[in-house]
């Protein structure tokens, strides 16, 4: 039985992935309304109702906007570690205990067959974590919202059939840009984004032959573009003596368009 998954939305306005595997269907976040997670949703041909559960990252509302909505409306539950729960109960709205899951950190959860294992990144959120899914020797993961990519993140990571990874900005358009100076300071952080440069490079640590596919994820509006991600991330992987395009596949993601599944 394989995976199949669709970047539903990427970048600083809103996130969402969704992944699935026999009848397990996961959203991970739901960072935009409930009738633009519903047009995502349709976009790729997953019917929400068929939805078997939410997973949260953290609290940052373009990952929880419509969170609280598509639970509701869909009866779903959400699961998130104990700190993060805290932080986002005030602005999901009201659900029912039975709707209310933990996830801890570090720790591996099997819904249907799909194992989904959690760990840890630093980024200025209660106790911010991504995921990473396992079925049958294959394995996707989701590494985005982090200040930097840590030795113990590259040997969670490493491996993957595919890769939705963090590519937020380009350094010198965030130092020449508009934003305030304590802006610039949290996003080139140890706790903000990783820039294109530092998703190449991480990724040439991490990439294996099994890899097939790199999503570049969570473009900042103003600081980047996809182009120019795209390109910085292919030079670097070359320079380093990866060849893109041919084993593997480097694609771009979008705040307003889900991505083709694909399957894994």
């Amino acid at each position: 039985m394989s995976m199949r998954f669709s970047v539903l939305a990427s970048g600083s306005t809103g996130n969402a992935f969704y992944i699935e595997s026999g009848d397990e269907r996961i959203l991970v976040d739901a960072g935009l309304s409930g009738k633009k997670m519903e047009g995502l949703l349709d976009q790729v041909n997953i019917d929400p109702q068929s939805l078997s559960r939410i997973l949260v990252t953290h609290e940052h509302s373009d990952h929880i906007k419509g969170l609280g909505i598509m639970a509701r409306r869909y009866n779903l539950p959400i699961y998130a570690n104990e700190k993060t729960w805290n932080a986002m109960e005030g602005q999901i709205g009201k659900l029912s205990i039975d709707q209310k899951f933990h996830f801890s950190m570090e720790e591996t959860k099997t819904f249907g067959g799909l194992d989904v294992e959690s760990f840890a990144v630093s980024h200025d959120a209660a106790d911010p974590m991504f995921y990473t899914f396992h079925k049958d020797g294959k394995k996707i993961a989701l590494v985005t919202d982090l200040g930097y990519v840590s030795e113990r993140i590259k040997k969670t990571v490493e491996g993957a059939d595919a890769y939705i990874f963090e590519s937020n900005h380009d350094v010198s358009m965030l130092r020449m840009g508009r934003y305030p100076w304590n802006v610039k300071r949290r996003i080139l952080g140890d706790s903000g984004h990783v820039s294109n440069e530092d998703c190449a490079l991480a990724l040439t640590d991490i990439i294996s032959d099994q890899t097939k596919r790199i999503y570049l994820a969570h473009l900042s509006l103003d600081n980047n573009m996809k182009d120019l991600a795209h390109m910085s991330v292919k030079n670097v992987l070359e320079e380093r003596g990866i060849k893109v395009g041919s084993h593997i596949e480097l694609h771009d993601t979008d705040p307003q368009e889900a991505t083709p599944i694909f399957e894994v």
